[in-house]
């Protein structure tokens, strides 16, 4: 019993430690963000509505409160009902047109842009607004990345690791205050005894020490222990995040706000980065494209000045590229955006409410491998080009051809 005592005194120091490790650990994680998709409504039909939202809606309305180039559609089924909604979507101009008060004052309002006309059918307009309610705006982060660096959120919910963690915390706890019942029981045990010689004796009456905790030999090892898993890692993760740049918002030699131009004006993507539907790349514009409107628009502004200056001087202004892949992928932008139908925002996040623009997607091998896997391809329903392959693919049962399916996995399709 005399040894029995020995170890649990030799070895709490360390059990003690790590309980108080894993509490800093579980105390600094943070609560995963729910994804916006997420707790309202059939889950499918919350899908859905998300795809033809962001295909369709996101360029001029806001799933939250913030008004774009129309109005923010947070709590829209409380300010009107579904079967007033549905016709609106479908035709808002006859609604206007019926002398509808509420139809005509928001037309009005929102200095009367016409909404376009959608050919949906009533359940494809039921699944808009089941994502519409289901939605949660995002929280706000602190400071921008500076430049060159990653984000430092994770891109995983840690929901498992959070669970292991509180499991095995729990354990911890358990084993911890079972020691210290039987340490309690043990030398009560002994107190009472006679025959105990002086070692025993100093053993069982022994006081808490600090210092010979800090400078036992288990704690010294469980130290030691714990930092190179840390440094471990530490270094793992310092690799596997390499080339990675999400949360990347670089200065731009002139402030250009999206949110204003993109977002409040309603300017096109394909206006100023002309490749995007028609090209490998979106390229850059050029000064002239900004004159465009700038020759007769703030033209005494001293960030327009930078403009005129770049002209003048016969040299481009100096943009900072946000979306870099390296040079062994290959990426087109008019077979994801003309051919494949896909919205800018797909990649590139809500670029129409940033004021400064940011890299929002992963842009990882694995990213690209998951949505290609994830995306029915769309344009395959009446089209001859694609009769055979739906044809061979509802033969061995595939019911909705993906990327996948047709080839979108294949190492040279991205790697030539």
């Amino acid at each position: 019993m005399i040894a029995f005592t020995k170890t649990i005194t030799k070895w709490l120091p360390l059990l003690g430690l790590t309980l108080l490790l894993c509490l800093q650990v579980a105390f600094a994680q943070q609560p995963a963000e729910k994804p916006a998709d997420g707790g309202g409504g059939d889950d499918a039909a919350v899908a859905a509505g998300k795809a033809l939202y962001d295909a369709n809606c996101i360029s001029c309305h806001s799933p939250g409160g913030e008004v774009v180039v129309g109005p923010g559609l947070k709590g829209i089924l409380e300010r009107r009902t579904i079967d007033w909604l549905i016709p609106w979507v479908k035709n808002s101009q006859a609604v206007i047109a019926s002398g509808d008060k509420y139809a005509v004052d928001l037309f009005n309002k929102y200095n009367k842009a016409v909404m376009t006309s959608f050919a949906f059918s009533d359940a494809e307009i039921k699944s808009i607004f089941a994502y519409v309610k289901s939605y949660k705006e995002p929280t706000k982060t602190t400071d921008a990345p500076k430049d060159g660096q990653p984000s430092t959120a994770s891109s995983g919910d840690g929901g498992y690791f959070n669970v292991l963690l509180v499991v095995l915390l729990f354990v911890l706890v358990l084993i911890f205050t079972v020691l210290m019942l039987l340490l309690s029981v043990i030398n009560r045990f002994l107190n009472q005894k006679t025959d105990l010689n002086e070692a025993d004796l100093e053993l069982v009456n022994q006081k808490f020490e600090p210092s010979k905790v800090f400078n036992s030999r288990p704690f010294i090892v469980g130290v030691a222990l714990i930092f190179a898993l840390v440094t471990l890692k530490a270094t793992i993760d310092g690799m596997v995040d390499i080339g990675i740049q999400q949360g990347y918002a670089p200065t731009q030699p002139i402030p250009f706000s999206h949110k204003l131009h993109a977002g409040q004006y309603g300017i096109d993507c394909g206006y100023c980065h002309t490749g995007a539907y028609k090209g490998k790349a979106a390229t850059i514009p050029s000064a002239s494209t900004c004159m465009n409107c700038h020759n007769q628009i703030k033209r005494g502004s001293p960030e327009i000045q930078k403009i005129y200056t770049a002209i003048e001087k016969n040299r481009p202004i100096e943009w900072v590229r946000i979306h870099n892949l390296p040079d062994l992928a290959y990426f087109n932008h008019a077979q994801h955006t003309n051919v494949a139908g896909l919205d800018c925002s797909k990649c590139h996040g809500e670029v129409a409410q940033m004021e400064v623009v940011q890299q929002r997607a992963p842009l990882t091998m694995g990213w690209c491998i998951n949505c290609h896997r994830e995306t029915v391809v769309e344009h395959a329903n009446n089209n001859a080009y694609y009769d055979k392959l739906l044809a061979y693919h509802q033969k061995q049962g595939i019911k909705k051809m993906t990327v996948e399916n047709i080839g979108g996995l294949e190492c040279a399709k991205c790697h030539y």
